[in-house]
């Protein structure tokens, strides 16, 4: 006689789910109708722990395969089936701006975490957040998030985040424990709670990554966490007036 495996909810004995659950196999079909909507996901994960396990296990995954299905195939093809820091972790950073707070990472400057519509994530990108000889490495960077005269003298700001493939083996990984680098004494990263690299303080930010921000040559910083997940700020030049032409047409 084959049994089924029953759960109980174990986050409080006053939960209405005490007496059962639905099947994984119902709550996947719901949530595929729901075209694996992220706010949905995170209201399930509230009702107890069981849910929130399965939301971490399986619907935050086929969330992150629908929404970047290139970029996660590649994210797993080095035979790993799990992704660095979980999938719940990497669900946010593809639809979170992590924003600042103040008199944290990014020196004074507030700009409170956001939800964005959409994010395009680039490879080719991402390499030119790397020094020449990590250029082997893989990087997914997202577009800068613009935030127009929020910097201390009224500057455009922009933030942008990524993520490494397979970062526990990378050369940048590498590099920062031979240069013997520090984690930031208090700040961890926003998607994974991980302990954070300042790729400023290790002196790993290459001319290139300004170039391709559109943004000043020292006023770009970013941080890496354990889990390989990147987070930075970076001041936008002004557009010429050319440019600014073109974006009204």
């Amino acid at each position: 006689m084959i049994l089924t495996k029953q759960y109980r909810c174990t986050h409080s004995s006053s939960c209405q789910c005490i007496k059962g659950h639905l099947s994984e196999d119902v709550i996947f079909l719901v949530f595929q109708q729901l075209n694996w909507n992220p706010k949905l996901i995170a209201t399930l994960s509230c009702v107890c722990k069981w849910f929130d396990d399965i939301a971490k296990r399986v619907l935050w995954k086929e969330f992150c395969r629908t929404r970047a299905p290139k970029m996660m195939l590649d994210l797993q093809s080095s035979g790993s089936h799990s992704v660095d820091g979980n999938w719940r972790a990497l669900g946010k950073l593809l639809i979170y701006c992590s924003g600042c707070s103040k008199g944290c990472l990014f020196n004074n400057i507030h700009i409170p975490g956001h939800f964005v519509y959409r994010t395009r994530f680039s490879r080719t990108s991402g390499k030119s957040f790397l020094l020449p000889q990590c250029r082997t490495d893989i990087l997914y960077v997202s577009d800068p998030c613009e935030h127009l005269e929020q910097g201390e003298e009224g500057e455009d700001l922009g933030f942008f985040r990524g993520v490494f493939k397979s970062f526990s083996v990378s050369k940048v990984r590498s590099m920062l424990i031979k240069k013997e680098a520090q984690f930031h004494p208090t700040e961890v990263c926003p998607y994974c709670k991980a302990k954070l690299w300042s790729m400023e303080q290790a002196k790993m930010i290459p001319q290139s990554a300004s170039s391709w921000l559109g943004a000043y040559e020292d006023c770009v910083e970013y941080y890496v966490c354990l889990n390989g997940h990147m987070l930075g700020i970076c001041t936008l030049l002004p557009l010429s007036d050319s440019e600014e032409a073109s974006e009204l047409e």
